[in-house]
């Protein structure tokens, strides 16, 4: 299994604007086939160096990864909002058990 974690950091960090983005996240459920987990968790602690937004997923191969990456619901719609909304990203990918 491979898990895929990215941080988000938001242009506006209000209360909606968190809340959209994380909807925008969550919308993947049942329209990204690869997804074998989603979850979106939002920052408790709002320090200087939080991100807004977790989102962990994973995948049974890096094949399903790679598909998930290009995925047109993924790229087109997520992927291209986010960047919209977003000052920062961070990632990480990792086989896990």
């Amino acid at each position: 299994m491979i898990t895929h974690i990215v941080l988000f950091k938001l242009k506006e960090r209000t209360d909606a604007g968190v809340e959209a983005a994380r909807q925008v996240l969550l919308s993947m459920e049942g329209k990204v086939e690869q997804l074998r987990y989603l979850e979106v968790g939002v920052d408790l602690v709002h320090s200087e160096r939080s991100f807004d937004l977790a989102l962990t997923t994973r995948f049974d191969s890096m094949e399903e990864l790679q598909a998930y990456i290009v995925h047109p619901y993924h790229a087109q719609e997520v992927s291209a909002y986010m960047k919209g909304v977003c000052s920062s990203v961070v990632a990480a990918d990792y086989q896990s058990s």
